[in-house]
């Protein structure tokens, strides 16, 4: 029932108007549901609008929009009465009987076609059924603009869409109009991400999509995100109410909404801050602290701490350059504050970057107060290191050693890795280590042996081999690894072809939220990812147009788009199944693969 009142619901309002006058003598005027029977679960319908949709010389000033439904209705969503184009001021309302009437606050443009809409906006008065929505069009001038555009809306780091994104037209070209204007027509994703922005003028558009935060409907860097087609476009088909595109659907009703056709489609970002400062900083530890800059690729001359020498302080950037880890490698008692000095490239009030010098005071929040000394426990004078190994992940990754705070005197050659065989003999195994270039205090154990099944494999960091800036030494420990059994787990294999640049390569989980595997390619070949369990997965591509190793957002200003990620479908799914004990294979061709 609902789906046939959604999908020809232009009909409704004609008809309801006549059986409301053929029975309205035994039909009672009241808010209050009725006792017994069914509970209601049709949503609300409009049964007149006043004035009619597509009306003329609607005055400027005054000018008020009336909806009246057949029951009494409740505003659920203020937000959701949306005006294109939009004005500073939302449109207000107020309830009348069972009508709502929508009126504004600022004068109407002269000559312009309006839409108003209030799709999530309205709810019946007893049941709370969600009005699934309409868009009303009229005009102040003589005409009625008659085209429309579609789209879609999506997140650019994983193509989920965007709900409540406002995607705006701008008829003027220049960079700098939809950080100063409003647009000129405008509209709300839904939960599909998908929108129509109807009745505008066949003209040529530049088209935005914006996470508006501060709904004001001008894109404010700091705070919102953006998305921008490369090209302009323009409006190819009429308005017709008969269109899929143009109907308001249940979003739960998935064939429906997938039948609506996209014209475009946008890839919202977040920018990179154009301004650069100092944002936060901390003490996490007695010789440790953090500073973090409000930009990325900070640049910074130098870095001191007050009574301590330059060549004592140890400093970790992390990849995208907009965060700092500090230490001090001393052995002196830690006074209760220090003093941090950081000469950097800073953005003045012209927006230019100078070299300014700020000096910060670093209080040791956890040093308790008074002259009781806190009891120290064992966990308080070690160099504390974990040792990480996933089994299905073992062949690939090897083993990682990772310190609480970097170490500056180890003895590697005590470290000792061996192999156990299902008779329980031991053999010692070759093995290399090499400290990650981007984490100082991160090392890639790589056995030098072919990993066997049913074997044991024991690395071990023996007592006292390391010593932090502590001065504290570690305890012994160590880790113990069995590649998995083949029995139950598949291997998916995809093979490559067209590398014409560096590409990232994860596969995920089924809802995309933990990176399972990664690769990083460069030239054509096999990706093996064994040891899967029966389930779903995705791959996502990524490529990486910079060569950085990391996911690059785009500018707006530049005409940079973020870079291009892609997931592997099969069977219109972004995801695919793996199955117990089987060894799946796929190919790739990259550069068409990309050029989608």
């Amino acid at each position: 029932m609902r789906k046939l009142i959604t999908r020809f619901f232009p009909l409704l309002p004609a008809a309801v108007v006549i059986l409301s006058l053929v029975f309205s003598h035994s039909c009672a005027n009241t808010t209050q549901a009725p006792r017994g029977g069914q509970k209601d679960t049709i949503p609300p319908v409009i049964v007149k609008i006043s004035p009619k949709p597509g009306s003329t010389n609607i005055p400027q000033k005054g000018a008020q929009i009336t909806f009246t439904f057949d029951e009494y209705v409740v505003v659920k969503n203020p937000k959701n009465i949306y005006l294109s184009p939009p004005q500073v001021k939302s449109p207000k309302y107020k309830i009348k009987g069972k009508s709502v009437v929508v009126y504004f606050e600022e004068d109407l443009l002269p000559d312009l076609t309006y839409t108003l809409d209030l799709t999530g906006a309205i709810a019946d008065n007893n049941e709370g059924n969600m009005f699934p929505g309409y868009t009303t069009f009229f005009s102040t001038g003589e005409t009625v603009d008659s085209m429309f555009i579609t789209g879609t809306v999506v997140d650019c780091s994983n193509l989920k869409p965007i709900k409540g994104a406002t995607v705006m037209l701008y008829k003027d070209q220049r960079d700098s109009a939809v950080f100063l204007q409003r647009p000129v027509a405008s509209a709300k994703t839904d939960d599909w991400g998908y929108f129509s922005i109807r009745n505008i003028k066949d003209t040529v558009y530049r088209a935005y999509a914006m996470v508006d935060a501060s709904a004001n409907n001008v894109y404010d860097p700091e705070e919102d995100r953006i998305a921008f087609l490369d090209t302009l476009v323009t409006p190819r088909r009429v308005v017709n109410d008969t269109l899929p595109e143009l109907m308001k659907f249940e979003m739960k009703d998935t064939l429906s909404c997938l039948s609506r056709k996209s014209d475009i489609t946008l890839n919202v970002f977040r920018e990179k801050p154009e301004k650069q400062m100092l944002m936060n900083k901390k003490r996490t530890a007695d010789r440790a602290a953090y500073i973090t800059f409000m930009s990325t690729d900070t640049r910074i001359d130098s870095l001191w701490f007050k009574n301590f020498p330059p060549e004592k302080v140890i400093t970790e950037f992390n990849i995208p350059k907009d965060s700092l880890l500090l230490w001090l490698n001393d052995s002196r008692r830690m006074p209760d504050t220090l003093h941090l000095f950081v000469k950097y490239w800073k953005t003045d009030s012209l927006n230019t970057l100078v070299p300014v010098t700020e000096d910060f005071k670093l209080v040791d929040e956890n040093r308790p107060k008074g002259k009781k000394k806190p009891a120290v426990t064992h966990n308080d004078t070690i160099c504390k290191l974990k040792l990480t190994a996933i089994p299905e992940k073992f062949e690939q990754d090897g083993i990682i050693l990772e310190f609480e705070d970097p170490p500056f005197l180890g003895y590697f050659d005590s470290l000792s890795f061996k192999s156990i065989n299902p008779k329980q003999i031991e053999k010692k195994e070759k093995f290399s280590i090499e400290r990650d270039t981007l984490n100082l205090r991160r090392y890639v154990i790589t056995p030098k042996v072919d990993i066997q099944e049913g074997y044991e494999y024991v690395f071990k960091v023996p007592h006292r081999v390391f010593k932090d800036i502590n001065g504290h030494w570690n305890d012994s420990t160590q880790v113990k690894v069995t590649k998995p059994k083949d029995d139950e787990l598949s291997t998916f294999t995809l093979t490559l072809s067209g590398v014409k640049n560096k590409y990232i390569i994860h596969l995920l989980n089924e809802k995309k939220s933990q990176v399972m595997r990664e690769y990083i390619v460069d030239t054509n070949r096999s990706l093996v990812f064994p040891y899967l369990k029966k389930g779903a997965y995705c791959i996502r591509v990524i490529e990486d147009v910079n060569r950085n190793g990391i996911v690059d957002t785009g500018s707006l200003l530049q005409h940079r788009q973020p870079e291009k990620v892609r997931f592997l479908k099969t069977k219109d799914k972004d995801t695919f199944d793996i199955p117990e004990r089987s060894e799946i294979e796929q190919s790739l061709d990259l550069e068409e693969f990309m050029s989608d």
